[in-house]
C-alpha cells in the first residue's frame, strides 16, 4: 500500500510545491528579529528514500535576513524533510507507520526500496514513540486532532487521523508535522 504511494513520482512534485509556498510565507513575512527583507539561501541536499527518477539533487529552501548586521538564516517548514534526517520525511512516516502485522513482504520491499536497514527502522520507531512523543510540539499539537493517539501508535495513529487515501494522509500527516522541521538561528 505504501510502497505505491513513495515510488509515485507525483507525491514528492506536490510536497515540492508545498514547500515553495511555505518558503514563499516564510519570505513575505520578513526577518522576525529585525523585519528585513529575506534573500535566498537554499542548501543542497542529497537525501535517500526518493524515486530514482528524480535525481540525487534536492535544495532544501532557506533564506537569509538581508540587513546588515542581522543576517538570521530562517529554515521555514517542510513537508518533504523532517529535520535534518537523511531521509525524506514521506520514507520515515510511510515506513514506521506500517503495523506490526504487516505482510513481511510489504515491509521488506519497502525497506530495500528506501535502503534502511533494521537498526534504522527500529531506531526511526523509538524516536516517533520516546522523542516525538514527549516533543513540546507533540504535546501542543496532538490537542488539535479529533481524537488522541497514544505513543505507542506513533506515527501510524496520527496518519488514521486524517481523512482520505493513502496519499492524502501521507502529505496532510506532513504539512501536520512541517513546523517540527523550521528553524530560525543567527548566523
Amino acid at each position: 500500500m505504501y510502497q505505491r504511494v513513495l515510488t509515485d513520482v507525483r507525491l514528492f512534485e506536490l510536497l515540492w510545491r508545498i514547500d515553495q509556498d511555505l518558503a514563499r510565507e516564510a519570505r513575505e513575512r520578513g526577518c522576525g528579529r529585525c523585519g528585513g527583507r529575506l534573500d535566498r539561501a537554499d542548501y543542497p541536499r542529497k537525501p535517500r528514500g526518493l524515486p530514482q527518477e528524480l535525481g540525487n539533487d534536492h535544495v532544501r529552501p532557506c533564506q537569509c535576513c538581508a540587513a546588515e548586521g542581522c543576517r538570521r538564516r530562517i529554515t521555514p517548514p517542510s513537508a518533504r524533510f523532517l529535520g535534518r534526517r537523511v531521509y525524506v520525511g514521506a520514507a520515515i512516516v510511510g515506513i514506521t507507520a506500517l503495523q506490526p502485522g504487516a505482510r513481511r513482504s510489504e515491509v521488506r520491499a519497502l525497506q530495500e526500496w528506501v535502503g534502511a536497514s533494521r537498526r534504522t527502522l527500529a531506531r526511526w520507531r523509538r524516536w516517533w514513540r520516546a522523542t516525538f512523543a514527549k516533543s513540546g510540539f507533540w504535546r501542543g499539537a496532538r490537542g488539535r486532532l479529533r481524537t488522541p493517539v497514544p505513543a505507542r501508535e506513533l506515527p501510524g495513529g496520527l496518519l488514521r487521523r486524517f481523512a482520505g487515501n493513502h496519499q492524502t494522509r501521507l502529505i496532510a500527516a506532513l504539512r501536520f508535522l512541517s513546523p517540527i522541521t523550521a528553524v530560525d538561528r543567527a548566523m
